[in-house]
């Protein structure tokens, strides 16, 4: 039945402490019940099931496990009773619904330890919550994803570090550094292959899992990046003879738009690498908002995936908007024509993006020493790549600096002196920046976005991708359903959503 808007299903009113973060148990959910896990600023956890309208239990009540707050909460994956909680002091806890949390703190006894983690188990006579305890990185951590198989476990702090666990062996498969600041979100993709990462230096970051390392930066936000999220709808990957299409936009997008085409996705990827099966185009859509109230949607297509194959410009155009826009790096039958490859020692780095929008050679060949190359490396990608023109940047130069202005957005070529030092003072010991953990911004490809549009007054916090809508939100209170092209009609008819503009999806 529709869904009536004007009624909540449930409503609760805490005073003292507010709800931070929530997940459903898709596993065990049914149209008579559902198991909702909501978490707060005070460390507590909470499971309710709002159709039912019960308070099952309550986790942390006397908040002896943890006093900070709960920064992620999620069901494990494939588990009617498992769940995880991360919280601002760096921890994450492992809990089982139907065990109790006792009435005195936790006792733990170390399990296992690596670089910038430590997992212990609770020490206990009879089983109590929580089960184990994962100390992650510095500061807090903000949030953290499981992969779609359920098996590994990515985790982003305020240390600015991406982990990458095997979460059933307790074990560290891989990092990533941002390029400054804390990483604030998360997102894998349907396939599991990619990690896509934004946080404080508003870029978002796209990881590979198979080979542990940055193979995409994309900048088109003026502030932090809230949400990463993968849209499993429009990901596509098509046979290498190019189809033509005489039929209407409408067609098309009901052809990509197909829960068929989504469900298949990651058995038709996996053939990219086969040998003996017919090659594949591959493109990637992922979406991402933040505190610059802006949506920007991304494609991450094969020349950046598979850089040192030749592509025919037929193959990389794989999707509707090409007839406005190519995405990202299409448009070059040899990704390395324009001789801007970089190396570095011990790693293979691929070529920057034949459609220039690799970082000029200019910047860095008038630059005589290492700091200047990265001034000047900067300093061109801001020019040419943030979406303030120059003449608001040298207004809001005279502003009161503030931590949140040092961003890409913000940098002028006397300012980047100041992001060195930050990046020195902070990463020091590691010495990330300029090493496979974190490349420079002239080493790898720099993504453009799409689309790139003001949907909000205050800040982005929400963005998921369904099936015929994606729905936003801010701080403002406002949940806003857009829909997708050719789907207006259809959300309209079913009472869910007035959509302002189906065109920008």
């Amino acid at each position: 039945q529709a869904a009536d808007l004007s009624k909540p299903i449930d409503k609760r009113i805490y005073k003292g402490t507010q709800p931070t973060c929530h997940d459903f148990n898709h596993l065990t959910a049914t149209a008579e019940s559902v198991s909702l896990l909501v978490g707060f600023s005070a460390g507590q956890v909470q499971l309710i099931d709002p159709i039912k309208k019960e308070t099952s239990k309550l986790f942390n009540e006397e908040r002896l496990i943890d006093k900070s707050r709960v920064t992620c909460v999620k069901w494990v994956p494939g588990s009617e009773s498992l769940f995880l909680v991360a919280h601002s002091s760096g921890n994450m806890y492992l809990y089982n619904v139907e065990h109790t949390c006792g009435t005195t703190a936790p006792h733990y006894q170390l399990l296992k330890q690596g670089e910038s983690f430590a997992v212990h188990t609770c020490k206990s006579k009879s089983t109590r919550n929580p089960l184990l305890k994962w100390t992650v990185g510095e500061g807090a951590l903000n949030e953290f994803a499981f992969s779609p198989d359920g098996k590994f476990l990515a985790c982003v702090s305020q240390d600015g570090f991406l982990r990458v666990f095997n979460f059933d062996s307790v074990e560290l498969h891989g990092t990533m550094k941002s390029y400054f600041g804390g990483l604030l979100c998360v997102c894998w993709s349907p396939d599991g292959k990619y990690i896509v990462t934004g946080g404080e230096d508003d870029l978002v970051t796209v990881w590979s899992f198979v080979d542990c390392r940055v193979i995409a930066r994309g900048h088109g936000h003026k502030s932090w990046v809230s949400v990463v999220a993968f849209d499993p709808y429009t990901t596509s990957v098509e046979e290498s003879d190019p189809m033509e299409f005489s039929g209407s936009d409408e067609d098309f997008q009901d052809l990509h738009f197909g829960r068929d085409q989504a469900n298949s996705t990651q058995s038709r990827l996996s053939k990219r690498n086969s040998t003996d099966s017919r090659p594949v185009s591959v493109t990637y859509r992922f979406g991402s908002v933040g505190q610059d109230t802006q949506l920007c949607l991304w494609d991450l297509t094969e020349d950046i995936l598979f850089p040192h194959q030749p592509l025919s410009r037929a193959r990389t155009h794989t999707n509707v908007m090409n007839a406005t826009s190519p995405p990202a790096g299409s448009g070059g039958t040899n990704p390395g024509s324009n001789g801007n490859s970089i190396t570095t020692p011990g790693n293979s780095v691929p070529p920057p993006l034949p459609r220039s929008n690799s970082l000029p050679h200019s910047a860095v060949s008038n630059a005589g020493s290492k700091s200047s190359v990265m001034d000047g490396a900067i300093a061109s990608g801001v020019s040419k790549f943030a979406t303030l023109s120059l003449h608001d940047r040298k207004e809001r130069h005279h502003e009161k600096d503030h931590k949140r202005n040092h961003s890409m957005g913000h940098i002028s070529s006397k300012s980047s002196d100041k992001l060195n030092l930050v990046t020195k003072t902070k990463t020091d010991p590691a010495k990330t920046l300029g090493t496979p953990l974190c490349p420079r911004m002239e080493d790898v490809p720099l993504l453009e976005p799409l689309i790139c549009k003001k949907i909000a007054h205050e800040r982005l916090t929400v963005l998921i991708f369904l099936e015929d809508c994606i729905v936003t939100a801010c701080q403002e209170g406002f949940i806003c359903t857009w829909a997708r092209p050719g789907k207006v009609g259809l959300l309209s008819s079913q009472n869910q959503a007035n959509s302002p503009s189906g065109t920008v999806v």
